[in-house]
């Protein structure tokens, strides 16, 4: 990359700013809560935003049988496709406009991205609205170049999807299953300090431990489900105590994690409960498998179960999500992002992991190199992602648009 590149995407991104900022604004008044997950609407605004700034729009309606067995109302998930030269990669930018509901607690309108000493507040401006403006404005850049002449050969896709907060099934998962996009790299939504290489993977399980009702007065003359799920949850919590031991090799992973987040049952105060339900989310570091996993947690839950064989113990998976790992291809995304990002950050940018899990990780299982890499501040907590008054420092979505524009044209002049 020549130093004339790099100044005229600085000064053409620097002029787009206020525009910039008037499309996230846009994006963040329209509602997309997931669940309930009708963001069909939201998935319409952004598609006009987009035509408005010239692309060409793809809207790929989720079909709807598919869309309520993941537990939403409407998906809709859209790719811009923009062609530069002939032959070169195919990078997909993938950000989702699915968030989670703002609760209580804010103090500014969750939708009216407000903006105070140089922040922007709103349900999904960090997580991760914020990369739709980013990876929007990173490739109008490239649009820049190559108006100015520049030689750009490949091809940049936004991925804009739906689904995120639910798993991320319906969303880049559909679009590669359904062959709608063969990207040969994939950068997914994230903040500007670090750059995710590898997640945590995730596995739900629900237990359902079944009795028989009895008068509160003879109890014995009953089988109490939630006695017998009380010893199934000392085993488990005994099992998970072993977890610290086990510290996966990559920065800022830790340990595997297991917590019980859900439980109800029973019929009423004076009654034997006959059915109790539980539902268990274990954290799957990197070095971890899925089946392994859940394989052994079924032979915990089983020895336990034995120690009340009275009662009726099943397991059923909710769902499993397998860590995202770095594979061939990675690095080389990695060492473009650290380069550009620790100039324009004025810090080191480096490799990481994270214990949360993403819908990135389909494209790395589908052989896709893939990393994180957006818009936001140095940690979730700082963005107050999830939590109310969500934030954004208009200063990190300026930078990691420049750096996003200028990884995308190394990869394109390669």
């Amino acid at each position: 990359m020549t130093t004339d590149v790099g100044a005229t995407v600085h000064a053409f991104l620097t002029a787009k700013r206020e525009e910039q900022v008037r499309f996230l604004a846009e994006l963040i008044k329209v509602p997309s809560d997931n669940p309930p997950g009708d963001c069909a609407p939201h998935a319409g605004r952004a598609a006009q935003l987009l035509e408005g700034l010239g692309y060409a729009v793809e809207r790929h309606a989720v079909p709807e049988d598919l869309v309520k067995a993941n537990g939403m109302i409407s998906a809709t998930n859209l790719i811009v496709r923009r062609t530069f030269g002939t032959g070169g990669p195919t990078i997909a930018l993938n950000a989702h406009g699915d968030v989670v509901a703002p609760g209580e607690g804010w103090t500014v309108d969750p939708y009216a991205a407000t903006i105070k000493d140089g922040w922007m507040y709103g349900r999904g401006v960090a997580v991760s609205k914020s990369d739709f403006a980013s990876y929007t404005y990173a490739l109008m850049a490239l649009d820049e170049l190559a108006r100015q002449g520049a030689a750009l050969n490949g091809t940049v896709e936004l991925h804009l999807t739906y689904d995120e907060e639910v798993g991320g099934e319906i969303g880049p998962r559909w679009l590669l299953d359904q062959g709608l996009s063969k990207p040969d790299y994939a950068v997914s939504a994230g903040f500007s300090y670090g750059i995710v290489t590898a997640h945590n993977g995730c596995l739900h399980l629900e237990v359902e431990v079944r009795g028989k009702s009895a008068h509160a007065a003879l109890p014995a003359t009953g089988i109490d489900a939630l006695e017998a799920a009380t010893v199934i949850l000392g085993w488990l919590y005994q099992h998970r105590a072993g977890y610290a031991a086990t510290v996966s090799a990559v920065p800022g992973i830790g340990s595997p994690q297991l917590t019980v987040g859900l439980i109800s049952g029973g019929i009423n105060t004076n009654v034997v409960p006959d059915r109790i339900t539980f539902r268990l989310d274990r954290r799957l570091i990197p070095e971890e498998q899925g089946a392994t996993v859940e394989a052994t947690l079924r032979q915990v839950i089983a020895a336990a179960a034995a120690e009340r064989p009275e009662a009726t113990v099943t397991v059923r998976r909710i769902l499993l999500a397998e860590p995202l790992k770095p594979i061939a291809g990675t690095d080389r995304l990695t060492e473009t992002i650290s380069r550009h990002a620790s100039r324009i950050l004025g810090e080191p940018v480096a490799a990481k992991g994270v214990p949360i899990y993403t819908d990135a990780r389909h494209y790395a299982a589908a052989g896709i190199p893939t990393v994180l890499y957006g818009a936001g501040p140095h940690t979730i907590e700082e963005a107050n992602a999830h939590r109310a008054d969500e934030r954004l420092p208009l200063s990190d979505l300026y930078k990691a648009t420049e750096v996003m524009a200028l990884t995308l044209v190394d990869f394109l002049t390669a």
